[in-house]
């Protein structure tokens, strides 16, 4: 079934609305590099049921149902899209008042357009905040999976363009151009509440990222590691349900859990 879709610059994005309490603040979901609404997998909708919070989420530029990007990424696409994209969502759908859900590439546009705009709290799923070599890696073996196994063929049931879905984001992150790509010294900026959710066996990020906004983000940060991969809302379900509502209601989440709990 085709998607609303809502005009930003560059085009028009995809967007899923799950409704909620009109009197929380609601919730934006930001995907990561290869996602889209529906490869959230209705993460969105868990969230809405377990937090009562209006959730939407929307695919990005290139990504899903949403037109394809007018020209080829720069280093800066991350700012671009907190400074362009996140905006136009949010004035187009109401959310004045917002709660910002990011997975890798979207927790690093949550973290940036928190650093500029108002929001009420962030929640970040294997955030990126620096290139990191062994991030590298994974995005390398990735391209291999691409070129010589399964992954276009999946990746052409989700999104209009697999090619150009794929390309912007693994040439983007393997560009020389973007070896200096660095977001920490923007991260004081960041005054909210943060939840920080990291997986221990992530291919594409360590622990060092959320470590990163605990120590640099000017306002309250909490984390929770998990022996999980790069999805922990998928992987570990249910405690990344219950740690975003703890969160949320203003309730202590436990801190971290050991890798193999």
């Amino acid at each position: 079934m085709d998607l609303p879709l809502v005009d930003v610059p560059g085009g028009r994005v995809e967007y899923e609305d799950v409704p909620g309490d009109p009197a929380r603040a609601p919730l934006l979901l930001l995907h990561e590099g290869l996602g889209s609404v529906r490869l959230w997998r209705r993460f969105h909708h868990r969230l809405a049921a377990a937090t009562g919070r209006r959730a939407v989420a929307f695919s990005r530029l290139g990504h899903g149902g949403s037109d394809l990007p007018q020209g080829k990424r720069t280093p800066r696409y991350m700012h671009d899209e907190a400074t362009d994209v996140v905006p136009a969502v949010r004035a187009a759908l109401g959310l004045d008042r917002v709660v910002l859900v990011g997975h890798s590439d979207g927790g690093s546009i949550a973290l940036l357009h928190a650093g500029t705009a108002e929001v009420e709290a962030l929640v970040v799923l294997a955030p990126h905040v620096f290139v990191e070599e062994a991030g590298l890696r994974g995005i390398e073996q990735a391209r291999r999976e691409y070129l010589e196994g399964d992954l276009r063929s999946r990746m052409a049931r989700h999104h209009r363009d697999p090619d150009v879905t794929f390309w912007n984001w693994n040439d983007g992150w393997l560009d020389d151009a973007f070896r200096d790509w660095d977001i920490r010294p923007e991260l004081a900026a960041v005054t909210c509440p943060v939840l920080g959710v990291q997986g221990t066996a992530d291919p594409y990020g360590t622990v060092v990222h959320v470590e990163a906004v605990r120590d640099r983000a000017a306002g309250p940060v909490t984390l929770q590691v998990l022996g999980c991969g790069h999805a922990p809302h998928l992987e570990r379900a249910a405690e990344v349900d219950a740690a975003v509502a703890q969160f949320l209601q203003g309730a202590p989440v436990e801190q971290r859990r050991r890798p193999g709990a």
